[in-house]
This record gives C-alpha cells, sequence and structure tokens, in this order.
C-alpha cells in the first residue's frame, strides 16, 4: 500500500506531529510505500527521515488561516500527491485535514481524516465552534472516513451532526514498547511533571495556583517541559512564591528516560483530544492526575491510575496532589496498575493495526492480522 500522510508543522513536536513520525516509521516496517507531506522543515521532519521515510515540504501549509497561504498549499500539496499517486492519504490537524482531504478528492484518491480533537470542541468560543463545526460538515462529505482518537470525540462529532456514526472510527493513541523502568519513585523529593507547550489549551494557572495550597513544610518540585512563551508563569509562581520549586525545562528531546526520573505526572488543560503524554506517563509507571476535558479521562482508571480531577478547580487539584506527595506506596501502586493499563490498552501496536484496518477498509481491501482487541471501559468519574 502506499500511504501519504500530511501534517501541518513539521518544526515543532505536539500531538499530532509524533502520532504521523511514529506511525509513518510503523507502516514502513510493515512492507508499506510511505511519504509524509508537511510545512516547514525542522525537528519533526528530520526525525521522519531518520527513520527512512520519505518527508516532502509544503512550505505555505501553516497552522493559522491565511487565504493567499492556504490557496498556495491547496497547489503545493495537489502536485505532490499526484507526483506520489498513492493509495490512500491520512491527514492530521484541522488545517492539514482541511487543505489535504480537498486536494486528494481532486485528484480522485481515498483520504482519511484523524482529528486529535475537534477546532469546535470545549474551550473554544461559540463563533469558532460555528465556523469550524460547519466546516467540518462539509469537509465529510468530502472525505472518505474519519478516525477519532477519543471516545468523546466521536460523541462531540455526532452531537453536533458532523457526520454519521458508520463514518467514523475510534482509535485510540498508543505508545511504542519500552521496558517497565527499573526504579521508580525512588526521589528524596517528590518529582511532579507536565509536558505541554505554554498555549490558551493548557491550564499551568490553576496548577501553579494549585501548588501554592500546599503546606510550606511539605516537599515537591515541578518540572515543567515544552515549548512557547513560559514568562506569564514565571511571573506567576514568583508571585505565589513557589519559584524555588520549579523549574521550566523547556522543549526536551528525551520525554522517555526523562519521565523515568518522575514521580507523578499532570496534564491540566482546558481541552484536548486524546493526549498521548498520559499514555506515555503510564509507560513510565507514574500516576497521573488530569482534567475531565474530552479524552483525558479515557486513558486514566479513576482512583485506580491516577485522578481525574473538574476543570479549572484548584482546590480539587490540590488534594489530588497532596494525597500522592505525602503517600510514596500509593504513588508506586497507581503507577504500577498505569503500566498494566498502558500494556492492555494502549500499545502503539494495537492502534497501529486499528489504523490499517480502517484504510483497508476504505480501500476495500482485506483486514489486518492483529492481536485480539481489548474493550476499553474506563471510569470517567470525578474525584470528590
Amino acid at each position: 500500500m502506499k500511504i501519504v500522510y500530511i501534517i501541518t508543522r513539521a518544526d515543532e513536536y505536539g500531538g499530532a506531529q509524533v502520532h504521523v513520525r511514529d506511525l509513518s516509521k510503523w507502516m514502513t516496517q510493515h512492507g508499506h510505500e510511505v511519504h509524509v507531506i508537511g510545512g516547514q522543515y525542522g525537528i519533526v521532519s528530520e526525525a521522519i527521515g531518520n527513520n527512512g521515510v520519505k518527508f516532502h515540504e509544503a512550505p505555505s501549509l501553516i497552522r493559522h488561516i491565511h487565504p493567499i497561504k492556504d490557496l498556495m498549499s491547496f497547489f503545493e500539496v495537489r502536485k505532490i500527491l499526484k507526483s506520489i499517486n498513492p493509495d490512500i492519504v491520512s491527514c492530521h490537524s484541522s488545517k492539514a485535514g482541511l487543505i489535504g482531504r480537498i486536494a486528494a478528492r481532486t485528484l480522485r484518491k481515498k483520504v482519511i481524516f484523524t482529528a486529535h480533537g475537534w477546532a469546535f470542541t470545549e474551550g473554544v468560543s461559540w463563533k469558532k465552534k460555528y465556523i469550524f463545526r460547519a466546516l467540518e460538515w462539509f469537509m465529510a462529505f468530502i472525505g472518505n472516513h474519519i478516525i477519532t482518537v477519543s471516545r468523546f470525540d466521536k460523541i462531540i462529532a455526532l452531537q453536533y451532526g458532523v457526520t454519521r456514526a458508520k463514518n467514523m472510527t475510534v482509535v485510540h493513541n498508543g505508545m511504542p514498547y519500552r521496558s517497565p523502568p527499573p526504579n521508580t519513585h525512588s526521589n528524596k523529593i517528590p518529582q511532579l511533571c507536565m509536558i505541554a507547550r505554554f498555549s490558551d489549551q493548557k491550564d499551568h494557572t490553576t496548577l501553579l495556583n494549585a501548588l501554592a495550597m500546599i503546606e510550606k513544610n511539605k516537599d515537591w518540585h515541578l518540572n515543567l517541559v515544552g515549548s512557547g512563551d513560559d514568562a506569564p508563569y514565571r511571573a506567576l509562581a514568583l508571585s505565589l512564591k513557589i519559584e524555588n520549586k520549579i523549574t521550566f525545562h523547556g522543549q526536551r528531546t528525551d520525554v522517555p528516560n526523562f519521565l523515568e526520573t518522575q514521580d507523578i505526572y499532570l496534564l491540566i488543560s482546558h481541552w484536548e483530544g486524546f493526549p498521548r503524554s498520559i499514555i506515555e506517563a503510564m509507560r513510565a509507571s507514574l500516576p497521573v492526575i488530569t482534567t475531565k476535558t474530552a479524552g483525558s479521562p479515557e486513558s486514566v482508571d479513576q482512583f485506580r491510575t491516577g485522578y481525574v480531577v473538574p476543570e479549572k478547580d484548584p482546590y480539587k487539584l490540590y488534594r489530588a496532589i497532596n494525597l500522592l506527595i505525602t503517600d510514596p506506596l500509593r504513588c508506586a501502586t497507581m503507577g504500577e496498575f498505569g503500566r498494566k493499563r498502558y500494556e492492555k490498552y494502549f500499545t502503539f501496536d494495537e492502534m497501529a493495526y486499528k489504523t490499517l484496518n480502517v484504510y483497508e477498509t476504505v480501500l476495500g481491501t482485506e483486514l489486518s492480522k492483529r492481536p485480539e482487541v481489548q474493550e476499553l471501559s474506563p471510569s470517567l468519574s470525578e474525584i470528590e
């Protein structure tokens, strides 16, 4: 099978970029010819190339709406697709989904869109919700199928009338296998970690306010990893008098190794799709605290592998953090259960086989053989 993946940016890491990087590598290793089209060469395109996958740059393909560049990117993407002549095109992120689906259909190519969280989801203004919902409704007629990375995203698409259930398949994200860390939770001072770029989507403010509630005599240290402007949060930490307990790392390329040095993982957000970082943390045997946003609760088994707390609620977030930093045994036990949950539901092979089966169904070919699928039944209740 000849597969083309399209992403908006290849110069910085995000969930969609990591997904395409790893999935394109897996498909190549399983005998398929794979190409990736993306805007702007960078750290992601370099990694894709190192995996033996051909990367094609479409310089005008950018994240934000820009009528002139968007039109240019359509012709760039169409030209590349015509030269490759793929069997199937797989688009990732809203802009790539828009440009890629139109370009593919003008060439009469089968095309799939993977929604890594909708642009009209929770936390988005009503005006943007209306515009993006209308766009996705229209684009659903152009594409052949939609993959959602969470059940939440499939449900919200049905609620907003984007398309019918038969046109969507849920495929939860998965992470490549990595052996369990040899030694966890051995830090004298509990190490908390959040891996997320500094943007409107992530709620670093609530996290810092929650941490400021912890009694002064309790030890903890927060490691914030991610790109973006962290100046407002440095200032907030200073005003809350917790700046000496926080390290701002910027973007790191050694995240899997880094996670194995941590004790607790946090992902505090305003909206999400189905965060890969939570799965990565569970793979590293870390308990997870996250907000009840979109698909995040589908990965965490409440009270067993971590805690799901309400959005914008620093007090309940404080309580969850306090429970873990004062109880190393609880931390370790939750981390062990999280590792087992990863191995049962969220391995990369499971995700990749399900994705390949969607491709083959759309193309009308035989389904690939894969391990028997485990049914995911997560707890969605909140911490009281």
